[in-house]
């Protein structure tokens, strides 16, 4: 049964490709343009969410991202409320969507977990529990856990694992949340290396986070303008290095942070310096680019969303995602695509660089249907 669906999804993905050639101009540029958006929605069920079902459907959009609570209501149960409601909700999504949906979360283990016990999934440990550990097995088995309960539910992408340097343990949002498993960057690697291979066994996307460094920071890219200027080490580089030396093709994604030595001008979202220079050229990284949520003060209280979609775009991004759970915006997806066509067809983005993004999406996309057998 297993090897029946992949079989399906193989072929819808290859009929879409051979396809292309088909299509007027217009639609294959939105296709394309769809698979560069990520939204997050309110709804536990299709029935509680006819917005996305169009975004799926007309705007061909690439993925979603899941929360269990919705901080602008602040309520529980935006789209987790048990094991079978998930696993329900995220067949209905692919079944809905032609090309198979990026299904992503944040199940990092510990305070930033999204699938909680009281919804009757499993308890996760801290990374930087499994760092003062330091026993890669253990890291390996906790994260195995973890890749399986999210392949239970159908979700294949994990916003994980965090490989910024607890180099501030006062850290805000990273070390007195212990998100990070060491202020050591060779134990990062290792324990993260640990946890992309047991991902890996379930077919579980990793997303390394948050580039080039979060944690050294003092402020919340959340809540504000955050400058790592004066405190970011060249040695916050190193576990993405080694990872992408040895092969690391999955997601990275951006972080909001400003750094002036990287880059005087930009905080590294929107950075061709810092993500097309520093990860792509200098580091050999080339699977796609995802942002941070592109609704974080960082960014949304200093550009508005033209700009800051022309910007990371032009940086090298590929993924652009819209958590929709600081401001929650149900137009967002129509607005981004919207945005990204008329870049195209006014001249200011070259459709060469929407093609790049949606070769390295798809190749990825593709892999992950290859290994799912």
């Amino acid at each position: 049964m297993k090897q029946t669906i992949v079989l399906v999804f193989s072929l819808l993905l290859l009929t879409v490709n051979a396809c292309a050639a088909d299509l007027p101009e217009e639609d294959e540029l939105s296709r394309k343009i769809g698979q560069m958006i990520m939204v997050g929605f309110r709804g536990t069920s299709l029935q509680e969410a006819p917005g996305l079902m169009q975004d799926i459907t007309k705007r061909h959009l690439g993925g979603v991202v899941l929360f269990d609570y919705d901080v602008p209501s602040k309520s529980t149960g935006r789209n987790i409320t048990s094991r079978e409601q998930l696993q329900k909700l995220t067949t209905g999504l692919q079944q809905t969507s032609a090309v198979p949906l990026f299904i992503a979360i944040d199940q990092e283990g510990g305070r930033v977990s999204r699938l909680k016990t009281t919804c009757g999934f499993p308890a996760s440990v801290t990374a930087a529990g499994l760092g003062k550990l330091n026993n890669t097995d253990s890291t390996f088995q906790s994260s195995l856990a973890t890749a399986k309960t999210l392949h239970n539910s159908g979700i294949n992408v994990n916003f994980a694992p965090v490989v910024d340097l607890n180099s501030n343990p006062e850290n805000p949002v990273i070390g007195s949340l212990e998100r990070s498993f060491s202020a050591d960057a060779a134990i990062v690697y290792k324990h993260a290396r640990a946890t992309v291979e047991a991902f890996h066994t379930q077919n579980i996307i990793a997303a390394l986070k948050h580039f080039p460094g979060h944690g050294s920071s003092t402020t919340d890219t959340h809540k504000d303008f955050t400058d790592i200027t004066g405190s970011w080490k060249k040695n916050e580089l190193d576990p993405y290095r080694r990872l992408i030396e040895n092969g690391y093709t999955d997601l990275v994604m951006t972080a909001h942070v400003y750094n002036a030595n990287l880059d005087n001008r930009y905080p590294a979202t929107l950075s061709k310096q810092i993500i097309s220079g520093l990860l792509r050229d200098s580091l050999g990284f080339n699977g796609p680019v995802i942002s941070d949520d592109m609704q974080m003060q960082a960014l949304a209280a200093h550009y508005d969303l033209r700009t800051a979609i022309t910007l990371a775009l032009e940086a090298g991004v590929d993924i652009l995602l819209f958590a929709n759970n600081s401001v929650y915006d149900p137009d967002i997806a129509e607005k981004a695509v919207s945005i990204i066509r008329s870049l195209v067809e006014e001249g200011t983005l070259n459709p060469n660089r929407i093609d790049a993004s949606y070769k390295r999406i798809m190749k990825l996309k593709t892999h992950y249907l290859k290994t799912s057998t």
